[in-house]
């Protein structure tokens, strides 16, 4: 078993790591601790396939009676199988194999719950981490795909958006550029429609206050939508690029400073040599 990486929340924050894990399209499990509690979340190819903390609030049997899938009645008859089972077989397989739902219930329901289980870690300020490459939850368990960057993008909708964006862009005159991904997988990413505008304000020659002043959604909004695009790891900070224009100028300027120096070392000579251009224009002057 390699461990590939390990720390402290207190270091690297989780966003961080999963941006990171996404990133190198990495396959493990992601081992998270903090005070007593344990989670495990797990991936493929850089994408979430499954997570699981033994304290989670959000229970499967739970989510199917909430969202109507199950009812009470049901819930309680596959807990009963699962207790007098002797098989290891979950609470869901049990639920699909005696047709009390299925198993796109049972795929909506469990990615529901691993997100709801990311949303939470999310808000975690301290604690460790370690990742293992290739260790994958086992056959039994219903695995998904969730895109980590829709995962992250949305847990920031939820968390203290101001503390948010003081801390994520302590400099409003740096400029951000769009993140292009190193991993060839293609990216799953579902924004709302003014984070697409906001992220549109991303060209690589704005400062953050600059995107701020031409948004059509005001200061405050822009700076929430701005700061969740960088968590999730679509922009990031950049040297600003030189224009056409600005490339231009410079060279008018290099040259009319040329220009100048050539003036100054010629006046003296101009003086002795009347009927030049120069003198003409000096005597004018004066």
């Amino acid at each position: 078993m390699d461990l590939d990486l390990k720390g402290r929340i207190e270091q690297f924050t989780l966003t961080e790591i999963f941006q990171l894990i996404a990133a190198a399209g990495k396959s493990g499990t992601l081992g998270i601790e903090s005070d007593d509690a344990i989670v495990m979340i797990y991936f493929r190819d850089g994408k979430i396939i499954y997570g699981y903390g033994p304290r989670q609030t959000f229970h499967l049997g739970q989510l199917l009676r909430d969202r109507g899938v199950l009812s009470e009645e049901q819930l309680e008859e596959a807990v009963r199988v699962q207790a007098n089972s002797e098989s290891s077989k979950r609470l869901g397989e049990i639920m699909v194999g005696r047709n009390l739902i299925s198993r796109i219930d049972l795929e909506t329901v469990v990615r529901e719950q691993i997100e709801e289980l990311l949303f939470t870690l999310m808000a975690w300020q301290s604690g460790s981490f370690k990742f293992y490459e290739n260790q994958f939850p086992t056959e039994e368990e219903i695995t998904v795909q969730i895109s980590v960057e829709n995962v992250i993008l949305e847990g920031l909708r939820r968390i203290d958006e101001e503390n948010m964006v003081n801390d994520t862009f302590p400099d409003l005159k740096d400029v951000f550029a769009l993140l292009t991904s190193a991993s060839t997988a293609p990216r799953e990413i579902s924004l709302e429609g003014p984070e697409w505008n906001v992220m549109s304000l991303v060209d690589g020659h704005r400062s953050i206050d600059e995107a701020c002043k031409v948004s059509p959604y005001g200061r405050r909004e822009t700076l929430k939508g701005l700061a969740k695009l960088k968590l999730a790891g679509l922009i990031a900070k950049t040297e600003p690029k030189r224009s056409a224009d600005s490339d231009e100028l410079e060279g008018m300027i290099g040259r009319l400073a040329g220009m100048f120096e050539e003036y100054l070392s010629a006046k003296p000579k101009s003086r002795l040599e009347p009927g030049t251009i120069t003198r003409t224009y000096v005597e004018q002057s004066d």
